[in-house]
């Protein structure tokens, strides 16, 4: 049972099968980095990792979850244990000239310590860093100023804590007297002491021949008022991690040992039991596999497979007024669950401002994304919406088209109703065809005036004044008709003026043939037989054809307007109306 063998690999039970951990793969760490991107809105974000599976893997599942996510990669630096050196000085290069803002780190603490010491060399000290828990929760970079500048503000993925009751009290009650074999004792003791730690006879003999020149201690040293990282017990880790394993083996043992039905035989489905002499692996495998416990603390503990359910600290690194650095817990990871209480974070630049991390910057409303030919999606241009389509938001990658009935507003970020356009009489063109209209009505009333004031002249009699009368108002009637297609479109409008336009044109044309074939007639009628025809288109018939054929024209206006009448209608087809 590991407590700190994170790797993926392992969770494969045809391969591992006799394996448990009580520390999450790192797929889950590098989901949560993940979810901490797209939650902060960070779309061009660096990436260096160690050149092995535990970086290669990170950095793979991190891209995995944030594709389709709007997220990119700007770069992927790698470490390699051979080449050290010469990686780090490459990747704090990449840092420094890339425009990612936010750089995630999978890789040792060693290797993170040097190429923070290379940016703080270059002066790099507006980067945002995304931290791995190899590195996230370790106080070596905490007590050396010269790093605090580039690291401050780091934000991470940390093994989870607790506290384990009893367990400081064990720890600052511990002497070297009560424990005379423990050599790490008797040196952990020597170096916060300054005395030799040699508490029998033969210890003290053999301690005085390598530590000759310690005195020897008073014996009323103690843990007790010592504040050290020894001694720290609030916030265990790795050693949390060792407890759950040894409560787990506890519990498969206990439940091993303690069957109900020991001498009754096994059941389908039911677990075997052992007795405390002769216990065989696979048994224990059956129980550890079935492993299900409330821990002091008050956690669920149970394995799935190979594994536990994902549970991580989210950590941030700020700044203490003696000027270094210290680690505040700032949100927890629980399966797929993230807790974040953003007005903790202090970031980077030193305040509870977000850091912005982005190839492009986001396209304002009334534009939308366009991107760059053989660029990651996350590098675009914004390009405004066309006439008719909003972007009502910003990092539009699409623009909506409004609805027939609205048009966009000159920003595009809004449809608004169309304005309703026709032809009126304050246009220039309205203005126009109404001047010709009148024009022709006056002109054609004073022709109508003087044949009327001339009606018994031979010349106007000669003329046929009856249809020259008629033929002037029908003229009359079609110049004024030309007057109701301007204006607001209405119902009666609409059936008005085709009706009468088609009348009075009809009426107009019917003249005019009339008079036309009386004219023929006269020019033919000193030829022999013109009197049969003068008599039968004489001025009743002249009157009846000219009636007749406007009838006509009357009866197909009438059943026009009752099978199909016109109406006012919208017409959205033109390209660019509004």
């Amino acid at each position: 049972i590991s407590y700190v063998a994170s790797c993926p690999c392992l969770s494969d039970r045809h391969k591992f099968p006799n394996f448990f951990r009580t520390i999450p793969s790192d797929i889950y760490q590098a989901k949560a980095m993940a979810w901490l991107a797209i939650r902060f809105h960070w779309t061009w974000i660096g990436a260096v990792v160690a050149n092995n599976d535990y970086g290669l893997t990170a950095v793979q599942i991190f891209q995995e979850e944030i594709q389709g996510k709007g997220l990119c990669l700007a770069f992927v630096e790698t470490l390699s244990y051979d080449n050290t050196i010469t990686d780090i000085k490459r990747a704090a290069h990449t840092i420094q000239v890339s425009a990612a803002r936010v750089i995630l780190i999978f890789a040792r603490y060693t290797d993170v310590g040097r190429m923070f010491m290379e940016l703080a060399k270059n002066n790099v000290t507006d980067r945002q860093f995304l931290a791995s828990e190899a590195w996230s929760t370790r106080d070596d970079f905490f007590q050396n100023p010269a790093l605090s500048k580039v690291a401050s503000g780091v934000l991470g993925v940390a093994i989870r804590s607790s506290s384990i009751a009893g367990f400081e009290n064990y720890l600052k009650s511990l002497h070297p007297s009560h424990r005379p074999d423990d050599k790490f004792l008797r040196e952990f003791w020597e170096k916060e002491f300054g005395c030799s730690a040699g508490v029998t006879q033969s210890h003290a003999t053999s301690m005085s021949r390598q530590n000759s020149d310690l005195p020897p201690c008073s014996g009323s040293e103690s843990l007790e008022a010592m504040q050290h990282v020894f001694t720290d017990a609030s916030e265990l880790r790795e050693a949390y991690n060792v407890y759950l394993a040894v409560y787990a083996a506890a519990h498969a043992l206990h439940s091993l040992l303690s069957c109900p039905d020991r001498d009754s035989p096994p059941r389908n489905n039911s677990s075997i039991c052992s007795s405390t002499k002769h216990i065989k692996p696979e048994e224990l495998m059956q129980h550890l596999n079935k492993v299900n416990f409330t821990t002091p603390q008050g956690e669920m503990f149970y394995f799935q497979g190979a594994d536990i359910p994902a549970k991580y600290d989210l950590v941030n690194w700020q700044n203490t007024p003696e000027g270094s650095l210290k680690s505040v817990l700032i949100g927890r990871v629980d399966g797929f669950d993230l807790h974040l209480n953003e007005s903790a974070i202090q970031w980077i630049t030193g305040s509870n401002q977000v850091p912005v991390s982005e190839c492009s910057q986001s396209c304002p409303p009334g534009t939308r994304k366009a991107t760059r030919k053989g660029e990651p999606v996350c590098c675009f241009d914004c390009i405004q919406c066309a006439e008719g389509e909003i972007s009502n938001k910003s990092g539009s990658s699409q623009c909506e088209r409004c609805p027939s009935e609205f048009w966009s507003n000159p920003e595009r970020t809004a449809c608004i109703p169309r304005e309703l356009d026709f032809l009126s009489f304050n246009e220039t063109l309205g203005i126009t065809l109404t001047t010709v209209a009148v024009s022709g009505v006056m002109v054609t009333t004073a022709v109508f005036v003087v044949f009327l004031r001339y009606r018994h002249t031979p010349v106007v009699r000669a003329n046929n004044s009856e249809l020259s009368f008629l033929l002037l108002v029908s003229l009359k009637l079609c110049f004024l008709c030309s007057l109701v297609f301007i204006g607001r479109p209405t119902v009666w409008a609409c059936q008005f003026q085709q009706a009468a336009f088609g009348i009075s044109f009809v009426l107009c044309v019917s003249c005019l043939q009339v008079k036309t074939i009386v004219v023929l007639a006269a020019f033919r009628s000193a030829r022999p037989g013109a009197e049969a025809l003068i008599r039968w288109f004489g001025p009743n018939q002249q009157r009846g054809s000219v009636c007749i054929l406007t009838c006509i024209q009357v009866i197909i206006c009438i059943i026009w307007l009752s099978v199909s009448p016109p109406e006012p209608r919208h017409e959205l087809g033109f390209k660019g109306s509004k």
